[in-house]
């Protein structure tokens, strides 16, 4: 069964940190991009990043550069959103999708159920 599941999201006091999972099964991950995506309670869906087949990060929301990072672990067919220095603001679901061809597009073949993130004292 082809599925992405994100995991490690919760509550966070603000300036706190979060790294949040997203886990493939029934596919190689590695050889897809990867996108985090995040939607706020009342708004569309955003993209945040995208990490390609070759490791490279490619930041579409100027609010999450130099705050977050995205990385992968291959033997563990997962990639990571790292989330530092949080903000009220951030709250939200994030989701993870991929695509095999490269980060730009619009269209992902395979999304996650997301994870929710609170930011708050």
């Amino acid at each position: 069964q082809v599925q992405l599941v994100e995991s490690g999201g919760g509550l966070v006091q603000p300036g706190g940190s979060l790294r949040v999972s997203c886990a493939a099964s029934g596919f190689i991950l590695a050889h897809y991009s990867v996108g985090w995506f995040r939607q706020a309670p009342g708004k569309e869906r955003e993209v945040i990043l995208c990490i390609s087949r070759s490791d490279g990060v490619t930041y579409y929301d100027n609010s999450a550069k130099g705050r977050f990072a995205a990385s992968r672990d291959s033997a563990k067919n997962t990639v990571f959103l790292q989330m530092n220095s949080l903000k009220p603001e951030d709250t939200a679901v994030y989701y993870c999708a991929a695509v095999m061809s490269g980060c730009g597009g619009s269209v992902y073949d395979y999304w996650g159920q997301g994870t929710q993130v609170t930011v708050s004292s």
